[in-house]
């Protein structure tokens, strides 16, 4: 290896290929460092990618990368114990190019990504575990790795090694995340054949569907699961904040069967065989939780800056849009010979100014407010299944007298008023 790289890159993720693939394009000497096997061997998310983010790092990139389906359809199911209230959006204008959203498994895709990286000049490093960020003079001048004689030096080092970053954390640019600020997600892939997905799904050829699940799905936690579409495969998983697995003392697998099992799941799931499981903590802090991200040679992108926008299930989008701005940062400081706080801070403002910055600030009291209170998972939801059962049973009552029913059964006066409050105070965090 040579003696010093112009910028080091910590994470090969998605915010971390990002930063490589565009600094070695711009010609920058980059070292991209991914602690596991390969790319995306250690990697977890959901499942969906969101192509503008990555037609601006690789235009037409969807035609030659393992992408799964795209997605045509995306429903929301409210999930009581034997009920659900599902609400959809189909549109065919995202069965045709450009495309909305793919899913893709990131083992195969995160290898492809890299690649890319490689092709353009970066170079890429497995199985190294940066342990430690070098300093001197108050400047951050490489990382420190787990291989004999495993210093390594750069002007620059990029911090893209995820939520729990150790390194940001050495840094002193955030404290120990608190049981509420990160979600562990617990996800399944299921074998099953292309045909059935489709015609289980009510999908055409080579279409695919998201669902989201709210609810029972986490047995009230603050939280969602989901289920998605590969080719000849099925992503289940499930999400919730930590707190609320140690609050309700429920092991995260204990969870994940609870929703394979679950009546409303469980005719999608007939058949399927188990292929892989996977689990991963989440960032779900958001604004408020994002720590420092610029210092003097040194920036922090992806989920290890907190970028996860928690209400809409976006995340990598986010990722690989500040590693491309980071990238840029570099790029321009290297230009300038300066790597300096001050220099590297235009970093900063545009991840703000940027639809990531705006998402996050628009939903920075979201996550803590549904948390705060969980009557809107808990009490809410099976209220409005009740409701809707009520109104779509033929049972020889009037209409009127069913509207009257489900009124009288939400209670008091002063139970009404206090929904209609929780209603305008979840309005508020969302506006």
């Amino acid at each position: 290896m040579p003696e010093k790289f112009d910028a080091i890159v910590v994470g090969a993720g998605p915010a971390g290929i990002a930063c490589a693939y565009e600094l070695a394009k711009a010609g920058v000497n980059v070292l991209l460092l991914e602690r596991g096997e390969y790319p995306g061997s250690k990697n977890v998310m959901g499942g969906v990618l969101y192509r503008q983010m990555m037609e601006e790092i690789i235009p037409g990139f969807h035609k030659g990368a393992p992408v799964e389906r795209p997605i045509v359809e995306q429903r929301f199911m409210m999930m009581d114990k034997t009920s659900a209230v599902t609400f959809s959006y189909k549109g065919l204008e995202w069965a045709e190019e450009p495309y909305n959203n793919f899913t893709v498994l990131r083992a195969k895709f995160d290898q492809w990504f890299a690649q890319k990286a490689v092709d353009q000049g970066a170079l890429l490093v497995c199985e190294t575990v940066a342990l430690e960020c070098l300093i001197e003079g108050g400047k951050v001048v490489g990382v420190r790795t787990d291989r004999p004689d495993g210093d390594l030096h750069a002007d620059v080092v990029v911090l893209a090694d995820g939520v729990n970053s150790l390194l940001a954390k050495s840094l002193g640019f955030h404290k120990e995340f608190r049981p509420d600020e990160v979600a562990l997600a617990t996800m399944e892939i299921l074998k099953l054949d292309g045909k059935t997905i489709e015609d289980r799904f009510n999908l055409e050829a080579g279409q695919g569907c998201t669902i989201e699940l709210f609810g029972d799905a986490t047995k009230g936690i603050l939280g969602t699961g989901f289920l998605y579409t590969n080719k000849d495969t099925l992503s289940i998983g499930v999400g919730t904040l930590l707190s609320g697995l140690i609050k309700h003392k429920i092991k995260p697998y204990e969870l994940l069967e609870y929703v394979k099992t679950h009546p409303m799941i469980r005719p999608y799931l007939q058949g399927a065989e188990p292929q892989e499981y996977l689990a991963h903590l989440i960032p779900e802090g958001g604004y408020r939780s994002m720590p420092k991200v610029v210092g003097d040679g040194v920036l922090v992108v992806g989920d290890a800056a907190q970028l996860v926008n928690a209400i809409h299930r976006e995340g990598s989008n986010m990722a690989m849009t500040s590693g491309r701005l980071a990238a840029q940062t570099i790029v321009a400081a290297k230009a300038r010979g300066d790597y300096s706080e001050a220099s590297l801070d235009s970093y900063r403002q545009k991840l703000m100014d940027s639809f990531v910055g705006q998402d996050l600030k628009k939903y920075k009291d979201a996550t803590h407010h549904f948390d705060k209170f969980p009557q809107y998972f808990e009490e809410y939801i099976p209220m409005m299944n009740r409701a809707a059962s009520t109104m779509l049973t033929v049972d020889g009552a009037s209409k009127r007298e069913k509207q009257k029913k489900i009124w009288r059964d939400i209670g008091p006066a002063k139970r009404k008023f206090k929904i209609a409050r929780d209603l305008y105070r979840a309005w508020k965090v969302m506006k």
